[in-house]
Order: C-alpha cells, then structure tokens, then sequence
C-alpha cells in the first residue's frame, strides 16, 4: 500500500478536514493580509470547505482528495474571510 493512497481517495475523514481546515483558514489570513487566531483559521477554513465545495459543485468541478479539497476550502476561505472583513469594517 502506498504511503499517500489515503490522500488519493475520493473523501476525507474528520481529522484530515481539521487539518485541512486549519491550512485554508491559515493560507487565507496570509492572502488577505488578516492577523486571526489558531481557532478563527479554523473556523473560517471549514465554512470555506463548506463554500468552495458549494462553488465547486455548481461550476461542475469535482472535488475529492486532499488536495483538491484544499484548494477548494482556501477558495472559499479566502471569500469568507474577505465579506467578513467588509462587513466588519463597515459596521465600525
């Protein structure tokens, strides 16, 4: 059995979409220039697994693997992670 195979299947397991998680939500704090913290990374990296899976089901793209569901949750991260800002800023 090969060492990665369990990054090739079609799905992921709870503990991978937390690391997972926490790689989007790091990867969108350096993107849009943001300082949060370890459990907002997280937060924000798991509602955009749950975005860019949504974006990516209606663009017809699949999503399945560790990779691309990384990409996907940073997508939608990174989208999260900015209307938050602008509505944060905007209240302020």
């Amino acid at each position: 059995m090969d060492t990665f195979s369990a990054l090739n299947e079609p799905g992921v397991g709870w503990l991978t979409m937390i690391v997972i998680g926490l790689l989007a939500g790091w990867i969108a704090e350096r993107v849009t220039a943001s300082n949060q913290g370890l459990l907002a990374n997280l937060i924000f990296g798991l509602i955009g697994a749950f975005v860019g899976g949504k974006l990516a089901e209606f663009a017809e793209i699949p999503v399945f693997g560790f990779f691309r569901t990384l990409i996907a949750a940073t997508v939608g991260a990174i989208i999260v992670l900015f209307i938050w800002r602008k509505l944060r800023d905007r209240t302020s």
